[in-house]
């Protein structure tokens, strides 16, 4: 049986003097093994709270805000830079202090939450028992993204795309999640989880989109330390790819599952956001990897 998800299973744990991070936690008295997923943008843990539920039947799930996004900790970039590298040090210390064992844990991570993932694995091959990554970039390979996220790798136009995303917050929580598909694969997410984007939105002098846009004046450095360490990655990986997905093209996708020598799958019809197009198949994902 699915557990209800409610308030008194979200919390907060301090990472360090300038990072709080909210999380939730879904507890299981003989978990199976566990679970922690990773957003992207502009997600908050939100995201996973379906998910969670049903998989708490079996296993303890976690999942948290990075960094920018819902109600975590937005510190100054004099005190945290939002890099890549800089989530994969959050991702290290959140662990630590959830005290997971991280040899029956399984991550699932997509969009921004990937690259940090498997920066953190180079440095600790005993990360996970298996990692899960998709939809995102592991590599500087800006043709194979969409417009407005190659502006952001590149220095000039940064400014102007970001002040630009800024403005049109509602429209990038409305239509983000369905952009590229047709129309009759559109899906609606929970007003609960568009509620808590929203509400994430003005938490502090930090956007989510100033925080994502620090992250890709990193990006293309962490990117190329990634890929210069490939040979360092051995946790078990999985790819999982949308097959229509708009702004990571599946290119990207092949191209990595082919350099870590792992398993692809790509998922007809479904866009950048699996998980929420169609939870059913991560479910099934995360049941078939902790058997």
């Amino acid at each position: 049986m699915s557990q209800p998800v409610n308030d008194k299973m979200i919390d907060f744990v301090e990472i360090d003097q300038d990072i709080t991070l909210r999380r939730i936690v879904l507890r299981n008295a003989n978990p199976k093994g566990i679970v922690l997923f990773l957003h992207g943008f502009p997600e908050t843990l939100y995201a996973w709270k379906d998910i969670a539920r049903a998989l708490a039947d079996e296993y303890e799930v976690h999942a948290f805000d990075w960094p920018g996004y819902g109600l975590s900790s937005r510190p100054t970039v004099d005190r945290f830079s939002y890099a890549p590298k800089d989530y994969a040090r959050i991702l290290d210390r959140y662990i630590g202090k959830a005290g997971i064992d991280t040899s029956r844990l399984t991550i699932y991570a997509t969009d921004i939450g990937a690259l940090p993932t498997l920066l953190l694995a180079v440095e600790r091959p005993d990360l996970a028992r298996m990692i899960i990554v998709g939809d995102f970039a592991p590599f500087n390979r800006p043709q194979h993204m969409f417009a407005s996220l190659q502006s952001l790798k590149e220095g000039p136009a940064m400014a102007q795309v970001r002040a630009n995303m800024n403005a049109n917050r509602d429209e990038i929580l409305q239509n983000t999640f369905t952009r590229g598909l047709p129309a009759e694969a559109h899906f609606e997410i929970a007003r609960e989880f568009k509620d808590d984007m929203a509400e994430g939105w003005t938490q502090g002098a930090m956007t989510p989109v100033d925080a994502f846009s620090r992250y890709y004046s990193h990006f293309t450095r962490d990117q190329d330390h990634f890929e210069s360490q490939l040979a360092r990655l051995k946790t078990p990986l999985k790819i999982v790819w949308g097959e229509k997905d708009l702004y990571i093209n599946k290119e990207m996708g092949v191209e990595f599952a082919e350099r870590v020598r792992a398993k692809l799958t790509l998922l007809p019809g479904i866009g950048h956001f699996p998980h929420l197009q169609n939870p059913m198949l991560t479910i099934e994902e995360i049941r078939g990897a902790l058997r």
